[in-house]
């Protein structure tokens, strides 16, 4: 027996943004991300859905493939890549009882560790650690035994935990750091950028040979505010700093900036803060091929259930 067309989209889209929260954290890029989405729904729409008992594990099955296999032939073009390589940042919406949870494993913190991973381990970690897929989910999805991917996500967690230190910095802590970040940067104060930012703070520039980047990362306190600093005094991308505007937005589950101007925008800005409040890593994303979803205003729920 098979469905009415229009009962198989709405379960798929029902779903949508579930395969998307998977892709977008296996990939690392939202365009890639909708690519994976559009060619599950294509899969979606020719298969044999009267067989298909638990539609969300089909999906995700599909979905979590298909990023696999882009992720294996885009590692070879991040391997040539201009500079420091940081993921496709996205506007997200945390407005959920699980926000912090769920913004943590969305953060572009997370997405660079999770860079150092296997497609294979990436996938794994992705479906077990975010979104409580069972090890037999897991082992159909990726096509693996059940032990094999035990095995995996084990190794995975190990990692991550490794890289990833967990500490989660309280919401409107992160706003209010962010909220002082933007007025000293705009207005060129120097003195409160280096009482906000580590000793020993990192900033991380995503140029990607389109826009004149910093092609390594910026260590220290003193470096990185002046930086910034120089926002509200010289041309930035072309922009004058009276033609720059900068906004408070949610970039990758956190508060963020977008800077814009000249009717485009510029580049985001994000932050990794540590307990005591202080900003210990920038993400900085100027390429223009990955400002594109931001640019397009599109919201992503942060939700993994």
């Amino acid at each position: 027996m098979t469905h009415p067309p229009d009962v198989d989209e709405q379960v798929f889209h029902s779903h949508r943004n579930l395969l998307f929260s998977v892709a977008y954290r296996i990939l690392g890029t939202a365009a890639d991300a909708e690519d994976a989405v559009q060619d599950a729904w294509i899969k979606w729409s020719s298969a044999d859905r009267s067989q298909v008992a638990d539609p969300k594990a089909y999906l995700a099955r599909i979905v979590s493939n298909l990023a696999m296999q882009r992720l294996r032939s885009a590692r070879r073009q991040r391997e040539i890549y201009v500079g420091p390589w940081l993921p496709e940042p996205i506007l997200t919406d945390g407005d959920t009882a699980d926000a912090v949870t769920d913004a943590e494993s969305v953060s572009m913190a997370m997405l660079v560790v999770l860079e150092t991973l296997s497609p294979l381990e990436r996938a794994v970690f992705v479906l077990r650690e975010v979104f409580a897929f069972s090890h037999a989910e897991i082992a159909v999805a990726v096509e693996r035994s059940e032990a094999a991917v035990r095995q995996t996500a084990h190794r995975a967690r190990e990692h991550v935990r490794a890289q990833r230190p967990r500490f989660t910095a309280d919401p409107s802590q992160q706003r209010g750091v962010t909220e002082r970040f933007l007025a000293a940067s705009t207005g060129g104060d120097i003195n409160t950028l280096l009482e906000l930012l580590s000793p020993d703070v990192t900033l991380w520039t995503d140029g990607g040979g389109k826009v004149r980047q910093a092609l390594r990362p910026i260590r220290g306190a003193d470096t990185v505010a002046a930086w910034f600093a120089a926002i509200g005094t010289v041309p930035y991308q072309g922009v004058a700093p009276h033609d720059m505007r900068a906004d408070l937005v949610e970039i990758n589950g956190g508060p963020g900036l977008v800077f814009s101007g000249a009717g485009r925008v510029v580049a985001t800005v994000s932050f990794d803060i540590d307990a005591g409040g202080r900003i210990v890593t920038i993400h900085n994303v100027a390429n223009p091929d990955k400002l594109r979803a931001v640019a397009e205003g599109t919201t992503h729920p942060l939700a993994t259930r």
